[in-house]
C-alpha cells in the first residue's frame, strides 16, 4: 500500500503538526505534502521528512502573511498530484481534505475541524481586530470557500474526528460520520515532581482566538504567578495587557525545559475553547491540575475536580472565582490519578487505533472497488 500524507501548512508548530510527526513514524516512506514549509518555524524531526510543497512556496513575505493568501490554498491543494498512490491521509482542519485523489486511491481525513473560519466565521473574527474594509473584502473569500469546502467532500472516502466535539461539527456541517481518535500526547516525555514551584501556567500558542487576554485579566487582579510558554501574533498585545512583573512571557523553550516548568507549576489554565487541546493532557501527564473554560475537547479530556476544575462562563470573573477554588481544594489533588488519565491519550494507543482504522478501512475500499 503506497501512502501520500497531506497537511494544510507547515508554518508553526502546534497539536496538528505533532500528530504528522507521529503519522510519519507510522509510515515513515511516505511522502508530505504541504502547502508551504518554513524550516525556521519547525522542529529539526521535520528535516528528516520527505516534505513536498507547491507553487504557494515561492511566495513572499510567508512567515507574517501567510493569513493574506487565503485565496491561494483551495488551488495550492488541488495542484498537488497524489493520483498514484494507494492511500491519502490528508491532515486537515481548512484545505487538505480538498486533495484530488486517483480512481483507485482510498482518501481518509484525519478532521481537526471543519474550516473554522468558514463554519465559525463570528467567533473567529471577532478578536482579529480586522477594519470595516478587510471585513467587507473577506465576505466575497468566505463565501467561495465554504462553497469549496462543500464540493471538496465527495474526495473523502472516511473521516476521523479529533474529538467528539469535532465528530458532531462533522455531522452538522458536512452531513458525513466520523470515527473519533484522540491525537496522540507523548506522556513517556513527561513526569511528576514531589514539589510545586509557586506559578500557574499557559502553554500555547499566542493567537487571538485562544483568549489568553482573559487569563491576563484574572491574574492582574489576584497577583498571583503565571507563566506563559510560547510565542503568536498576539504576543506584544499581551505583554501590554500585563500589569506586573507577576506575569512572564517565557516564549519557545527547549523540550526539556518544558518538561520542566510543567511539572513544576501548580496548575495549568486552558481558557480556550478548543477542537481537543493537547496542551492540557502534557499538564495532566505531570500531574498537573488543568483549570479550564467548560466547553469543546476539554470535556472530553479533563475530569472536574478529579484531575482539574471547570468555569463555565468565558471571562475572568469566573476564571478567578475557578482559581480560588482551586486554590482552596489543591491538597485534595492527587498527581498519580492526574496523570493516569493523560495515559488514555497516549501516543502508542494513538498510534495502534490509527494505523488499524487505515488498513481497515483500505480493505473494505478495496473490495468494494470490484
Amino acid at each position: 500500500m503506497k501512502i501520500a500524507i497531506v497537511h494544510d501548512y507547515l508554518n508553526q508548530y502546534g497539536g496538528a503538526e505533532r500528530v504528522v510527526e507521529v503519522m510519519h513514524e507510522i509510515w515513515p516512506e511516505a511522502p508530505i505534502y504541504t502547502t508551504i514549509y518554513l524550516k525556521d518555524s519547525m522542529p529539526d524531526s521535520f528535516k528528516n521528512m520527505n516534505i513536498k510543497t507547491t507553487f504557494m512556496q515561492k511566495f513572499p513575505f510567508l512567515k507574517s502573511s501567510f493569513k493574506k493568501y487565503l485565496m491561494f490554498y483551495p488551488k495550492a491543494i488541488e495542484s498537488i498530484n497524489v493520483k498514484e498512490f494507494d492511500l491519502i491521509l490528508s491532515s486537515s482542519s481548512a484545505f487538505a481534505k480538498g486533495a484530488i485523489p486517483g480512481n483507485n486511491s482510498c482518501h481518509i481525513c484525519y478532521c481537526y475541524s471543519p474550516m473554522r473560519f468558514v463554519w465559525d466565521y463570528q467567533r473567529y473574527i471577532e478578536k482579529e481586530n480586522f477594519n470595516k474594509l478587510i471585513l467587507k473584502a473577506l465576505v466575497p473569500i468566505i463565501k467561495y470557500q465554504k462553497k469549496w469546502d462543500l464540493n471538496t467532500l465527495d474526495r473523502v472516502n472516511y473521516f476521523i474526528a479529533i474529538s467528539n466535539n469535532i465528530k458532531n461539527k462533522i455531522k452538522n456541517f458536512y452531513n458525513r460520520e466520523a470515527e473519533v481518535i484522540y491525537p496522540p500526547v507523548n506522556t513517556e516525555k513527561f513526569k511528576l515532581s514531589k514539589n510545586n514551584d509557586n506559578y500557574f501556567l499557559i502553554v500555547s500558542r499566542l493567537n487571538a482566538y485562544k483568549n489568553i487576554d482573559t487569563a491576563i485579566r484574572a491574574f492582574n487582579k489576584l497577583k498571583l504567578n503565571l507563566k506563559i510558554v510560547g510565542t503568536g501574533p498576539y504576543l506584544k498585545v499581551l505583554e501590554n495587557m500585563a500589569e506586573g512583573k507577576n506575569i512572564e512571557f517565557i516564549g519557545r523553550v527547549s523540550d526539556a525545559d518544558l518538561v520542566e516548568i510543567y511539572s513544576k507549576s501548580r496548575a495549568f489554565i486552558f481558557p480556550g475553547d478548543e477542537d481537543f487541546g493537547i496542551s492540557p493532557l502534557e499538564a495532566q501527564a505531570s500531574g498537573v491540575p488543568v483549570i479550564a473554560f467548560a466547553r469543546g475537547g476539554a470535556l472530553e479530556t479533563i475530569i472536574d475536580k478529579v484531575t482539574g476544575i471547570f468555569y463555565y462562563e468565558n471571562n475572568e470573573i469566573y476564571l478567578t472565582k475557578a482559581i480560588n477554588e482551586f486554590i482552596n481544594m489543591e491538597d485534595k489533588f492527587d498527581k498519580k490519578e492526574i496523570r493516569n488519565n493523560a495515559l488514555r491519550f497516549d501516543k502508542e494507543v494513538f498510534k495502534n487505533k490509527l494505523k488499524s482504522f487505515v488498513e481497515e478501512k483500505y480493505n473494505l475500499f478495496s473490495l468494494n472497488k470490484y
